[in-house]
């Protein structure tokens, strides 16, 4: 069995026989694992001892099970490799469990979560990432309401009615329980977001995360209030894994008065795939004649340019303004409202499917359309 080649730790909850939810929790690293020593020293965590940090778990009525899928690590270490072996290991125990809370770093947390969202294709299930600004051991921590708040929204499911036709030809109806929420989502100080839509905007409070772009899809307060019409729905076909992402695409932040000889050896590097341009405003960049003419040169070349927003709210709109209108006819691509993470997860996502020249097209396309809700259509 997949579980027994990891260190499992089953916690104590209030579920019984007739308990048929069930939970998996995959600790990462992050500050939301660590400890103090005795000398004030930030430390990994013992999660053996979660319960003691964390009592109210013992009142939910739901199976959880903890796994630790390699050595835990500050996010500004995870890449490809760990988004890649998250998806791959959610899809292995997909059928074994109702939904998955991941435990992770929030640095990168808003990448994870965009790269799963397009590693996992037709997820049913939710996928939520959280952390914490604060460990899980001191006194005043955002930790533990993070992660209940996350456990609850990943074990919320609703019946829905489905009309299945007979052999004689009589219609059935049947009633069947799905999740709530099918979809990788963050859940930080109360707010549930899209995972592809997330930004971390703060770093010493606890407001950690915003989707500036799109509502949120839930607010905890009394209640938990579900925005139902902004979710995902559950998709009819079957969950389907993307094992691959290609690791040749770059981030490049439109500054004043940038120097072309640190930027030129950059872009004209032959490995090169594709470039999410972060632009001003609407869309815009400096008139500098060199800014066009790199642009154009690697896009003859086959390199896809993906123009976003350095602003948090707000999208592109080519043409605009004078200073973006030559992007448009050079062939850089509008990314409307995607997240510079958003964008740069989905540029690997597509170039590790997508990968002979043929399919240059396919992926042109595929970057303009909205695959799990990361993207607006204007």
């Amino acid at each position: 069995m997949l579980l027994d080649q990891y260190n499992i730790i089953k916690l104590r909850t209030a579920a019984d026989e007739d308990c048929k939810t069930s939970i998996l929790v995959i600790y990462t690293g992050g500050t939301i694992g660590m400890d103090y020593d005795e000398k004030g020293s930030l430390i990994p965590f013992d999660f053996e001892a979660l319960l003691e940090e964390v009592p109210e778990l013992t009142r939910f009525k739901v199976w959880l099970t903890m796994l630790v899928p390699f050595e835990p690590m500050d996010s500004s270490n995870m890449g490809t490799e760990h988004w890649l072996s998250m998806s791959w290991l959610i899809e292995e125990l997909y059928d074994e469990f109702d939904g998955f809370v991941i435990l992770h770093g929030t640095d990168t947390m808003s990448y994870t979560a965009s790269a799963m969202s397009f590693l996992l294709q037709n997820l049913a299930k939710p996928v939520i990432l959280t952390g914490a600004q604060i460990p899980i051991s001191a006194h005043r921590t955002d930790a533990r309401e993070n992660l209940i708040g996350a456990l609850e929204i990943a074990s919320m499911q609703e019946t829905k009615q489905q009309v299945v036709i007979a052999e004689n030809g009589e219609e059935i109806i049947k009633e069947q329980s799905v999740a709530l929420v099918p979809e990788v989502c963050v859940y930080f100080d109360n707010l549930l977001l899209r995972g592809n839509r997330s930004k971390k905007v703060q770093s010493l409070n606890f407001t950690a995360f915003e989707s500036q772009n799109y509502p949120h899809l839930a607010e905890a307060g009394i209640f938990i209030n579900y925005s139902k019409s902004y979710i995902l729905p559950v998709p009819k076909e079957k969950l389907n894994f993307k094992s691959a992402m290609d690791e040749n695409v770059i981030l490049w932040k439109i500054h004043p008065s940038m120097n072309p000889k640190y930027y030129l050896p950059l872009l004209e590097n032959e490995d090169l795939k594709g470039v999410v341009l972060e632009s001003f405003g609407s869309g815009n960049i400096p008139t500098q004649q060199w800014v066009i003419d790199i642009l154009e040169k690697i896009i003859k070349r086959g390199v896809v340019v993906v123009n976003v927003s350095q602003c948090a709210g707000g999208y592109v709109l080519q043409g605009h303004y004078e200073t973006s209108h030559a992007l448009t006819q050079i062939g850089v691509i509008s990314g409307n409202d995607l997240t510079c993470e958003a964008a740069l997860t989905k540029l690997m996502y597509l170039f590790g499917n997508y990968n002979n020249k043929e399919q240059k097209k396919i992926i042109i396309e595929l970057l303009q359309t909205p695959l799990c809700g990361e993207m607006t259509l204007f």
